[in-house]
């Protein structure tokens, strides 16, 4: 591999740090907001707050949702451990997929400005998966 290679590759793998950072940091900051302030979380989301038992199991499983991606792409983070990315790709990938299902199954429109981010984090968090899986393979062949 020449130089200009590796170059452009430990670019790649910064610039994909970076975004998961972003997305660890950003999907902490949304699961705490569930538990800080359920009712402004919610209705960034669109969603009325759901009482009693119902705001149990919403605020539960949405702050959950967020917190394992967060946790899952922090320790990713750590060198060898690529493997965690596809935790939250799956998660993202999953919310898109089900979110056009209750569209197409007449349940709700078609959340577009909720399929879209979800999608784009899907593919860097397996873009960064890759990447990173790369780094290991080529680091093991340099050795």
């Amino acid at each position: 591999m020449t130089y200009l290679e590796k170059e452009k590759r430990h670019r790649m793998i910064l610039v994909f740090r970076i975004l998961t950072i972003l997305i660890a940091v950003m999907m902490l900051g949304t699961a705490a907001n569930w538990i800080i302030d359920p009712t402004a979380a919610a209705a960034s989301l669109r969603m009325d707050l759901l009482t009693g038992m119902g705001a149990s199991t919403q605020i539960g499983d949405i702050s959950a949702f967020f917190l394992t991606v967060s946790v899952a792409t922090a320790l990713e983070q750590r060198p060898g451990q690529a493997h965690w990315f596809y935790v939250g790709a799956l998660l993202f990938g999953a919310a898109a997929v089900m979110r056009t299902a209750v569209f197409v199954a007449g349940h709700a429109p078609f959340g577009t400005e909720f399929i879209v981010p979800e999608v784009v984090m899907t593919l860097i968090l397996v873009g960064a998966a890759r990447s990173r899986a790369d780094e290991a393979a080529g680091a093991r062949a340099e050795s």
